[in-house]
């Protein structure tokens, strides 16, 4: 891992008072939850449902558009929340949920510390559907996660935080990460 990473890292983490005892509660570091580098190369995927712009690194956007045209071809509204997200826009995320009086031990159960997320791979996306609001549990009931729990491993892509997850995130049905370079299945 560079060391101007790590030590950007400590920086942000140290202006966010991120400190060791917290991140070691958070379990951030450790095998369940390891440090994530920011993607090198990365290409577009088209905007989100805010109409963002949004990046996910070569495999995973291949095995995106791949999910994506799979779920459209079975009626399945599939679409985008986020996809790549760097160090600094994550320590801007904890910056505002810190600002608006949340404690950063709250925040750390719903947001990885800079460093840590899975969207600074490149691999990780946030979904939703048509006629769930975007990050919200109850994007569990819809026809579009069921989709996905029984076809996203087809494509690579698991869910990381389901409930009772090791990590200690509260249970996430939206975030999925792509884990393999595999083509998908036919089905």
């Amino acid at each position: 891992m560079d060391i101007g990473y790590l030590t950007k890292l400590a920086a942000l983490h140290k202006r966010l008072g991120l400190e060791a005892a917290l991140l070691e509660e958070a379990k951030l570091g450790t095998s369940d939850h390891p440090l994530c580098e920011e993607a090198m190369q990365l290409v577009s995927i088209g905007d989100d449902v805010f109409g963002r712009p949004q990046q996910l690194a070569p495999d995973a956007a291949r095995a995106w558009a791949w999910m994506l045209e799979a779920a459209t071809s079975q009626g399945i509204s599939l679409q985008l929340v986020s996809g790549f997200r760097g160090i600094d826009y994550q320590a801007e995320l904890i910056g505002r949920k810190l600002s608006a009086g949340q404690s950063l031990r709250d925040i750390l159960k719903v947001s990885a510390a800079p460093g840590f997320s899975e969207h600074h791979t490149g691999n990780a996306v946030d979904v939703t559907t048509e006629g769930a609001a975007a990050l919200d549990e109850t994007f569990d009931d819809t026809d579009c996660f069921h989709w996905l729990l029984a076809r996203a491993g087809d494509f690579g892509f698991t869910l990381t935080y389901p409930r009772n997850n090791s990590f200690g995130i509260d249970y996430e049905p939206w975030h999925w990460c792509f884990q393999s370079q595999q083509r998908p299945r036919a089905r």
